[in-house]
């Protein structure tokens, strides 16, 4: 059995919003085993000296899509294959790890088939020394709606026509969606995601366009619960999200135009937000170079919804504070950033006046019971996966702290040790 004794400087759990000193963790195989202050290194284990660090859970983003190379070729996704895009995303992933963040939700892609499923089972299986994937394989929508890439292709109309047809999460009707959601469970999913509502980077809707109706929306959550899998959606407007949360949805995406009574519903309901400040952050806090970076439709709508975006952030960041409502930490970053980058959202909520231990619980145990692996992963604590990261900046006080890492290790392996 291999045995690993990590020295702490400063030391956070994931759970405590509380930065302890001097703190010891034994770790075996890929299992944490003893956490304290007085816990001593066994006999004959390695010893790692993270004494001038600060070490906290390994991290977790909850809201990525990877199957792109850089955000300036975002559209390089209709000229790839699907083969190309699932080294992407392994890629991606590779980067994120040594970014500290071990495990990573993807949220749905441009593939056609699945081969977000084949890089979480690779990764796994330690073929490749990267993230930890969580997987929904496409969020399923209807022809011409936010999760339809067919409609990037402007007006080639035979081309955008033979796009859509093999797009098989693409489609109408309660017996489509049902087979739907079977056969995302068939091939793998972990949860299921619903693009239940327009969005801001897709061309010909609107974020507030209802693009499923009830039969179909019920449909799609009550199988994928028969079939034991969570299901989430991609909203924005309170009344789509209200609607979702009576009919027994798991989480919510964005919320980005959310009202009181839909986070209260929330609360009553437990039912969970995925925040992403991140995509609109050019907009609530005009920069109006980095908004440029955006197409011509994604500044249009963000400037038509200015003044809600920044109500509803608004009342995020108190229900964040006041710490009643389950908010999970996710970057969604299509545009401006690598998608792998996944601090940038850390710097958002910090910015927004959320203290920098509340926002790193978020994206470690909050996020690992929204994954559903509070059992596993998202703290520092004996029983759990050995997914520890450490920084040489101040936490506290540096916004950008968590975009320097020093240490990762995942399943209890060592990817990145700058202290040697």
């Amino acid at each position: 059995m291999r045995k690993i004794f990590i020295k702490c400087g400063k030391f956070f759990d994931g759970l405590e919003e509380v930065l302890r000193t001097n703190v010891n963790i034994v770790v075996e195989d890929d299992i944490i085993r003893k956490v304290g202050e007085d816990v001593v290194c066994p006999e004959g284990a390695e010893v790692i000296d993270l004494s001038g660090l600060t070490v906290t859970p390994g991290l977790i983003d909850a809201h990525l899509h990877l199957d792109n190379l850089h955000y300036w070729n975002f559209d390089s996704r209709f000229k790839i294959s699907d083969e190309m895009k699932t080294l992407n995303i392994v890629h991606n992933a590779e980067m994120a790890l040594q970014g500290g963040f071990t495990t990573l939700r993807y949220i749905g892609s441009s593939l056609r088939t699945y081969g977000a499923i084949d890089a979480r089972n690779a990764i796994n299986d330690h073929v490749f020394p990267a993230s930890r994937l969580v997987v929904s394989p496409h969020g399923m929508g209807i022809s011409g709606g936010h999760s339809d890439n067919s409609s990037n292709l402007g007006g080639n109309f035979y081309l955008s026509e033979a796009l859509e047809g093999q797009l098989g999460y693409i489609g109408n009707g309660v017996d489509f969606f049902k087979t739907v959601v079977r056969k995302e469970v068939k091939y793998g999913a972990d949860f299921i995601k619903i693009m239940a509502s327009g969005g801001f980077a897709s061309p010909n809707d609107d974020p507030c366009d209802c693009q499923l109706d009830d039969e179909e929306l019920r449909t799609i959550i009550d199988t994928a619960h028969r079939l034991n899998k969570t299901v989430t959606a991609h909203v924005y407007s309170a009344e789509i999200a209200k609607n979702l949360i009576r009919m027994g949805i798991d989480g919510i995406e964005h919320g980005s135009l959310i009202d009181e009574e839909t986070c209260q519903m929330m609360i009553d309901n437990g039912v969970y937000l995925v925040c992403t400040f991140q995509p609109y952050e050019e907009a609530v806090h005009m920069d109006e170079e980095k908004l440029k970076t955006k197409s011509p439709h994604f500044q249009r709508k963000l400037r038509k919804y200015l003044d809600q975006l920044r109500a509803s952030r608004k009342l995020v960041v108190d229900k964040i504070l006041e710490g009643k409502m389950t908010v999970g930490y996710g970057t969604d970053m299509v545009s401006v950033y690598e998608c792998w980058e996944s601090w940038h959202e850390f710097n958002t909520w910090r910015k927004e006046g959320i203290p920098a231990l509340r926002t790193l619980r978020a994206a470690t145990s909050v996020n690992a019971g929204i994954l559903g692996l509070a059992d596993q992963i998202g703290s520092i604590e004996p029983g759990k996966k050995a997914d520890i990261s450490a920084w040489h900046r101040d936490i506290e006080n540096d916004i950008e702290a968590i975009s320097e890492c020093d240490f990762v290790m995942k399943d209890g392996i060592v990817y990145r040790n700058c202290c040697k």
